[in-house]
């Protein structure tokens, strides 16, 4: 096994209670106290280990899928001590020591994620996604690598409607599947750019791209003022709140994170 550190304290199970809270997913299974994920045409197993995670195995391929999972790409440090500046932000993070937001590593995923979580709820959500994983994707031992983009591409309607989507959230993964955006150049890009490329295609919109920003790019200042969790979150602990999205003002410039642990914090109120 190879060590990838993670600065401490880090709560794996908890940081990782995102694949299991809602439901399967069959591309990054729990198994037996450990996450299993296919990258690259083998299955990886990430458990927790001093000082970071194990990772089985472990290579130049592999590594950057792995941190993305456990979120290192988030400065915690510097955000606990913002943190302490806001009530709700401190008790959190002194309830959950350790939580780290993992992100979606490949970001046709994070796509076909929020376009399986519009207007339902997150459990079905997840049943959606994971007929989906396994329709299409490539089975390992226990996990099946998520389908890429050049294999829903070739899918119809039907194959998809099948599986729980409805006609149009079909529609909008296919055309998600066969546009001609470059998803991976994305990642250097302004913010309000990433924005508008991605809400230029069918079935994304302000929510989806919102979290696209969150979720895989782990963009600081990203706040998913629609999301009606996050709208729960502030209105449950902020309740003299009258706007959502001007409220991320106040955990500026760690909307993100903010987010998170305000979603955290209503999920285990």
């Amino acid at each position: 096994m190879a060590l990838v550190p993670v600065p401490q304290p880090y709560d794996f199970e908890r940081s990782l209670d995102r694949f299991t809270f809602w439901g399967v997913d069959r591309a990054n299974v729990w198994h037996d106290g450990g996450l299993h994920r296919v990258i690259g045409g083998r299955e990886v197993r990430i458990t927790e280990a001093p000082g970071g995670v194990n990772a089985e195995p472990l290579d130049e391929l592999i590594e950057p899928v792995v941190r993305k999972l456990i979120g290192l790409d988030f400065d915690l440090e510097t955000f606990h001590a913002f943190a302490q500046g806001e009530e709700v932000l401190t008790a959190t993070a002194q309830r959950f020591p350790g939580f780290r937001p993992p992100l979606a590593p490949d970001p046709f995923e994070a796509l076909v994620s929020s376009i399986t979580a519009q207007q339902v709820s997150l459990h079905a959500a997840f049943a959606v996604r994971s007929r989906f994983v396994e329709r299409f994707g490539e089975p390992a031992d226990l996990a099946v690598a998520f389908p890429t983009r050049e294999r829903v591409a070739f899918a119809t309607e039907e194959e998809l409607m099948a599986l729980g989507f409805s006609r149009r959230k079909a529609e909008y993964v296919l055309g998600v599947a066969r546009a001609d955006l470059d998803l991976d150049a994305l990642a250097a890009l302004p913010d309000a750019e990433v924005k508008a490329r991605l809400t230029a295609l069918r079935g994304l919109g302000e929510w989806s791209a919102d979290w696209f920003l969150a979720r895989y790019l782990a963009r600081p200042e990203a706040w998913p003022a629609g999301d009606l969790g996050l709208r729960k979150a502030v209105l449950a602990f902020y309740p003299e709140t009258t706007d959502v999205r001007a409220a991320g003002a106040r955990f500026h410039p760690f909307e993100n994170l903010s987010a998170h642990f305000l979603l955290l914090a209503l999920r285990y109120q």
